[in-house]
């Protein structure tokens, strides 16, 4: 038989949501009747808004014409739509042929695993997405799982706590090839100003790192001091790539489509273009995005599209709102939720998984265990936002009664 791939084996018990799954299931399996409350998986709720789904619905309609069929696109993404995000949403800064437009910024961060190889070094944000640490694992980039650390010892886990405010202490962080960075972050909801932006990219500079800029959430910052993109700092084209989806700020979680941008001047260590490499990836490994869902995002970058976008995002924030109001009036020490659709709550005197069962037995609402998205995210729950405002308010009212 064939053998099994080892790395498969480091990876710990169970992908965060759907362990959640697993746990929601089996709660209601003892509670048939009750009415779960989600708080937790970051899916959005809110209907693709009409504008958009007229250039999906457009674009099906073409389809079904002989004049208007279309098989394979170009794997680098449509380059109508490749100049018009670098025009909308980077305001030039960067080119046309320097975007790929893909399935979602998880995939992307899939195959940059693939790009750069087993042997390349990562460093993580601590806590951060999982896909991030679990991608690497499966490509045998981490070493060993430190039971006692609760970490991998080939990684480095940059510390972002409330006391450092959310970025780690770049004088204490060991040098990697691959520097992961998400702003504003999953899950604690933080987004970091200019200097620190600065900080990292000079950090990655200096070390002759590749830093990869997880931007999903940028269109969620409100305060125009705060960058929203990596490419606003000074030299960071030699550094950065910068990976980005359309999964939040239009709905399209099931839709599928973002982006990597890399840069030309961005260059590995023979002077052999990064850009060139990727290329070599997405031609080989992904048959390009669906017309469909590229014809959608065309919509939503157009005048009426990016007034929807902002209406979408406005009504996921005021949800963010609602729920850091009630939580801090119960006395939870909260963050996150001004730029970003998620909050991040310390649970005093429990672990990340007693806080999550308290909150599911008790209230019947769903939230996501810290825990889960590394060591330093133990004694915290993530609290989601992109839910009916309906839900939000009924989900607050339950804790306010259930929690005191």
């Amino acid at each position: 038989m064939v053998k099994r791939n080892p790395n498969m084996a480091k990876l710990q018990s169970g992908y965060l949501f759907p362990e959640i799954a697993r746990r929601k299931k089996e709660f209601l399996a003892r509670n048939p009747k009750a009415k779960i409350i989600s708080l937790g998986i970051g899916d959005t709720t809110q209907p693709i808004t009409p504008h958009i789904t007229k250039g999906l619905h457009n674009e099906v309609s073409r389809l079904g014409t002989r004049k208007g069929y279309s098989g394979y696109g170009a794997e680098q993404g449509l380059e109508e739509l490749r100049n018009k995000i670098a025009e909308k949403l980077y305001n030039g800064i960067i080119k046309g042929d320097e975007v790929f437009v893909s399935d979602g910024a998880k995939p992307d961060t899939a195959r940059l695993q693939v790009l750069f190889g087993s042997n390349a070094t990562i460093a993580v944000q601590d806590p951060s997405y999982p896909v991030y640490v679990d991608s690497s694992v499966i490509l045998g980039q981490t070493g060993n799982y430190n039971q006692r650390k609760s970490q991998f010892d080939g990684i480095e886990y940059m510390e972002c706590v409330p006391e450092n405010n959310f970025f780690p202490d770049l004088k204490k962080t060991k040098k990697t090839d691959i520097i992961f960075f998400c702003n504003p972050n999953n899950p604690t909801g933080a987004a970091v100003n200019r200097r620190q932006l600065k900080e990292i990219v000079d950090f990655a500079r200096r070390n002759k790192s590749i830093l990869v800029y997880d931007s999903a959430y940028s269109q969620f910052i409100t305060d125009k001091k705060l960058p929203k993109s990596i490419y606003e700092i000074e030299g960071s084209k030699e550094v950065a790539i910068e990976i980005s989806s359309f999964s939040k700020p239009i709905g399209f979680t099931g839709v599928r489509l973002g982006w990597a941008v890399i840069p030309n001047e961005l260059l590995f260590e023979d002077g052999t273009p990064v850009n060139k490499d990727w290329n070599r990836i997405a031609t080989t490994l992904f048959n390009g995005a669906s017309n469909i869902a590229q014809h959608g995002a065309l919509n939503a970058l157009d005048a009426k599209g990016m007034k929807e976008m902002r209406q979408t995002i406005s009504y996921y924030l005021e949800n963010a709102g609602i729920i850091r109001d009630s939580m801090e009036k119960l006395g939870y020490e909260v963050y996150g939720g001004r730029h970003a659709p998620y909050l991040w709550m310390r649970v005093p005197g429990k672990t990340s998984w007693e806080a999550f069962e308290e909150f599911l037995g008790k209230a019947n609402v769903l939230t996501t265990p810290g825990v889960g998205f590394g060591p330093s995210g133990e004694g915290f729950l993530r609290l989601s936002a992109l839910d009916h405002r309906e839900d939000v308010k009924e989900a607050v009212e339950r804790i306010e009664r259930c929690m005191k």
